[in-house]
């Protein structure tokens, strides 16, 4: 009896203990959610007559740094970027000043989000340390907005700047100074303040700058800026619109790509295709025969040539009063050889030309050898256009819904540059009913003058249609794939059919695009009709606002 109780107790004490061993969670209090804030500063923020190279910040609990080096903004920017330490976590920040001070000159320090509690992660939202040189604290502040002259939303992280208009002052001043002010739109916004400015009189510009070095490179920069200085102070709200200047036509030394091609790397994009460069090749005093076309998807012309032994190949580029020369030397390589091929394969939609590609540039066609049959019985004419810029062969026709087509190409249909001829080639082609597609009329309303382009795009921002107009308020996008279209209209000044950007030395701003403010959605077997104030302008919607607008039941135009 006594041993069973014995037993039974023991038994009692290790169940106790092995309960008493579990492991549990310990529930602590609320999660954090404040921010740190400065407790204080040596010397304190907002302090005059600041002059030392260094300054302590003192914090209510231990910080860590996020993106500095895109967060902080230093106003006027300094030459040699401070350093600031620690890097770990800590209850203090140290800034060591490298530079030289500027006298009379207010500073500022814009930590932006970069300052965050060692925990949570909260951050010190726009934490600013300010002083001056001098025996006050300038006080003065402008603000506004950024947009793209051409894109639907505009860019992240833009610098917008002021150059200070005094006898020093030039156009060149954005390419090789630094600015007097700065700030940044950061990441999340797409508005700007300038504060503790000096009265004065200013250049206003807003880059996208690339290479966070505070000037202007027209090869990767985008700009934007005010044609008239600005006087400080005012109370105007600016907008600055970016835009990526087209640069000026530069040819680069070629390079052979084959034993008949040579391929001329360039700058500057000003429709080539219409003003080409001239461009000579000479093999000593003999001008060789040649043909000029774009590399697809690159900045380089193809130069192509008739094979020939020779050591080297003189290229002369010309182009309005640009001229550069060049020396080239031939190595005996693999050539070029015809080869075509299609574009669309299977099911062609009605608002598209039939399109072939070819390897070399086509010189002659013998359109008795092509045949364009529906359904195995019908021959249907056809349009054929050559864009031997692009290398590409247009054949169009009338579509009709749910046929079946097949282009056929006899051999000597067409013949290349080299003389090589096509062998037989067939491409089967079917279009589907049209109930599998949308149609969308666009009523236009207060258009401040024509002509205008009228753009659908998709989410990337690729144009998918396109309708130009002199003088029609509505215009129609019949038979569009299913899909959900950004609309826009490009205001073409120069009467060119095309977008051009502005120019920041010839105080040209760019052509005016407007974008429609909600996005289309285009379904099968519907009709939209969708009118388009041009006069309003586009606000992006928070993503959990936008809806999308009913479609109507197809009913024909």
């Amino acid at each position: 009896m006594l041993k069973n109780n014995l037993k039974y107790f023991l038994l009692l004490a290790l169940f106790v203990m092995i309960s008493c061993a579990k492991r549990g969670t310990i529930t602590g209090g609320l999660k954090d959610t404040l921010a740190p804030t400065l407790k204080m500063s040596f010397p304190k923020n907002y302090s005059t007559n600041f002059k030392g190279d260094e300054i302590k910040l003192v914090f209510d609990e231990n910080i860590k740094l996020k993106n500095l080096n895109k967060q902080l903004i230093i106003s006027p920017p300094m030459k040699q970027e401070p350093i600031i330490s620690p890097t770990t976590a800590s209850k203090f920040l140290n800034i060591k000043i490298k530079d030289t001070l500027q006298p009379n000159t207010t500073y500022s320090f814009n930590f932006g989000q970069s300052i965050a509690d060692n925990n949570e992660g909260n951050p010190y939202n726009q934490f600013k340390y300010v002083f001056s040189t001098g025996d006050y604290i300038d006080s003065l502040a402008i603000g506004g907005k950024i947009k793209d002259a051409y894109e639907k939303e505009a860019d992240a992280f833009v610098s917008v700047m002021l150059y200070e208009v005094n006898e020093k002052y030039n156009d060149s001043v954005v390419y090789n100074d630094s600015p007097r002010y700065i700030t940044n739109t950061l990441d999340s916004l797409k508005t700007f303040k300038l504060e503790n400015l000096k009265a004065g009189k200013y250049l206003l510009v807003a880059m996208k700058d690339n290479n966070s070095n505070n000037k202007f490179n027209p090869k990767e920069d985008k700009i934007g800026f005010r044609k008239k200085f600005i006087n400080i102070p005012n109370d105007t709200v600016y907008e600055l619109e970016l835009f990526k200047e087209t640069l000026d036509f530069k040819s680069y030394k070629p390079s052979q790509a084959s034993g008949n091609r040579l391929l001329l790397g360039y700058n500057g994009k000003q429709n080539l295709k219409e003003n080409q460069p001239k461009i000579v090749v000479k093999n000593n005093t003999q001008n060789l025969e040649s043909i000029i076309t774009q590399m697809p998807k690159k900045d380089s012309l193809q130069i192509w040539f008739k094979p020939l032994k020779a050591d080297s190949l003189a290229v002369s580029v010309s182009r309005e009063s640009y001229i550069q020369d060049y020396i080239v030397k031939i190595k005996d390589q693999k050539k070029d050889t015809l080869n075509i091929t299609a574009l669309q394969n299977g099911n062609i939609n009605f608002r598209e030309r039939f399109t072939l590609e070819t390897a070399t540039p086509l010189v002659k066609f013998d359109d008795s050898k092509i045949k364009l049959i529906v359904n195995d019985s019908t021959e249907v004419p056809f349009k054929r256009e050559y864009d031997v810029f692009n290398q590409k062969i247009y054949l169009d026709f009338d579509k009709e819904p749910n046929q079946k087509y097949n282009f056929s190409l006899l051999p000597g249909a067409l013949t290349d540059f080299y003389e090589k001829s096509n062998d037989t080639l067939s491409y089967k082609l079917s279009t589907k009913n049209e109930d599998e597609f949308g149609n969308l009329r666009i009523q236009l309303q207060n258009v401040k003058y024509f002509p205008v382009i009228v753009e659908l795009t998709d989410a990337k921002g690729d144009v998918l249609a396109s309708e130009y107009t002199d003088f029609k308020t509505i215009v129609d996008f019949n038979l569009l794939n299913p899909a959900v279209y950004s609309l826009r209209i490009t205001y073409d000044e120069n009467k060119n059919k095309q977008y051009d950007p502005g120019s920041f030395l010839e105080k040209r701003y760019s052509e005016e695009v407007v974008y429609f403010s909600k996005e289309i959605d285009v379904r099968a077997n519907w009709d939209v009709d969708q009118v388009f104030d041009v006069s309003i302008p586009y606000t992006p919607e928070p993503k959990e606002n936008k809806k999308k607008e009913k479609p109507q039941k197809k009913q024909g135009f």
